[in-house]
């Protein structure tokens, strides 16, 4: 990051002529720092969901939503999805590199050592409600680890961030397929050691005395790439929601609870579960596409066109087009049609050559298809945003790292444009 010697001037309404330092990062982006502005002049800036705001600097994720260009640690996603699994992925964001092939069969072993749960935390699953949301209990169970797992807490708490880390990335796999577990009524599968991050996973949801089940190789392949593409995107809402709780120096667990919290809403993971919920109520209740595209361009309809648009991306969100080309190997692969993703391509090229949606810059959005490749593997539908939340969980991690190393080490704590009434005086309770 350098200051370049131009500087801007900022023309206050009292006529004072501030000067402020802008940076510029690697990528030639530029940006106002405004850090020393309240205390020279006694002004904040107002920016409602902080869309415009630079919240730190970091080296984990870029994006350009105008060029659609998305990359981790400097490899551009559609690289990283080709060539490298959810194994390798989360050790570039995690450690900063991608493993050579002694590194990674190493950090697999390790997230294999430490993917099982301490036993007594089998008792918190089964005293949830069978129809408990999937996300409540993945909440709650990261954040008790840090009860089950306290090393944050020794004197030496870098010392053992890298056990707990691994732990953290190890043991979110397995929470997650116990929890899929117990809303059906089975038993607990225990992970083994010679299968991969993602056979584990399958292997633990799907595995039965009874089935003699083996992961599927297209579904372990296409799992590891769903992972790769929900890895990290910047400071999105969780994400914000991982440093801002961890800025007040709470563990690991703690702040990545807070993340799985933000990520439920269904403005955020939850996206996945609204697109399905569209297309399947077009597909069971024969509801045309042109009668979809109307209703979403209509102003007075509150209908919702979801897995269209993004907050950041003014063109296509290149995961979106990765996961595409997935769905269709997938059906080409088990030779299957499925009337979902066949109502998802019809929407999709009706909206892409609509002048509504072409102004607008609404193009698919990951979400639009990740879901209905869940869908085929055979997770329902409840299940997806705790999928997202398992990829996203290396990004987190880096980012929590990454604030831990960071030399400012402020606390989040924004400001805010006061709207309520002015000085008022309590009338006694009698009088009131």
């Amino acid at each position: 990051m350098t200051i370049e010697k131009e500087k801007a001037h900022l023309i206050l309404p009292d006529n004072q002529d501030i000067t402020l330092d802008v940076l510029t990062d690697n990528m030639g982006k530029h940006s106002i720092s405004i850090e020393k502005l309240r205390a020279q002049t006694g002004y904040v800036t107002y920016d409602p969901g902080f869309g415009n705001t630079g919240s730190c600097m970091s080296s984990i994720c870029y994006i350009d939503g105008e060029q659609g260009v998305l990359r981790y640690r400097g490899y551009d996603i559609e690289d990283l999805v080709e060539n490298c699994d959810f194994i390798e992925v989360a050790h570039l964001l995690v450690k900063g590199f991608l493993p050579n092939a002694k590194e990674r069969e190493n950090y697999q072993k390790l997230l294999n050592e430490h993917s099982m749960l301490h036993y007594n935390m089998r008792n918190f699953f089964r005293n949830y409600p069978n129809n408990a949301h999937p996300m409540s209990v993945l909440a709650s169970m990261v954040a008790s680890l840090s009860a089950f797992y306290p090393e944050m807490y020794d004197i030496d708490p870098e010392e053992n961030i890298d056990l707990t880390v691994t732990r953290m990335i190890s043991k979110m796999r397995t929470i997650a397929a116990f929890i899929y577990r117990q809303a059906n009524g089975l038993d607990f599968v225990e992970p083994r050691w010679d299968y991969t991050y993602c056979q584990n996973f399958l292997n633990m949801l799907f595995s039965t005395p009874v089935n003699n089940y083996q992961p599927d190789p297209t579904h372990v392949k296409i799992l590891n790439k769903l992972l790769i593409l929900h890895g990290d995107h910047e400071q999105n809402c969780s994400t914000t929601a991982v440093r801002l709780v961890g800025s007040s120096e709470a563990n690991l667990y703690a702040s990545v609870a807070a993340g799985v919290c933000a990520l439920w809403g269904p403005k955020h993971g939850g996206a996945n579960q609204a697109v399905m919920a569209m297309l399947k109520n077009m597909v069971e209740n024969d509801i045309s596409v042109d009668e979809v595209i109307r209703r979403a361009k209509d102003k007075n309809d509150n209908f919702v066109l979801s897995g269209f648009g993004h907050r950041v991306y003014k063109t296509f969100d290149p995961r979106a087009r990765i996961a595409k080309k997935m769905n269709l190997e997938m059906l080409a692969s088990n030779h299957i049609e499925d009337k979902l993703l066949e109502t998802a391509l019809k929407l999709e090229e009706r909206a892409l050559n609509d002048d509504y949606f072409i102004e607008r810059h609404l193009y698919p959005n990951i979400d639009f298809y990740t879901g209905i490749m869940f869908h085929m593997m055979g997770f329902p539908q409840e299940m997806f945003t705790v999928l997202f939340a398992m990829g996203r969980t290396p990004g987190w991690i880096a980012h929590y790292l990454e604030w831990m190393h960071d030399p400012y080490q402020k606390i989040g704590r924004p400001r805010q444009v006061y709207t309520g009434p002015q000085g008022r005086k309590v009338v006694p309770l009698n009088e009131r």
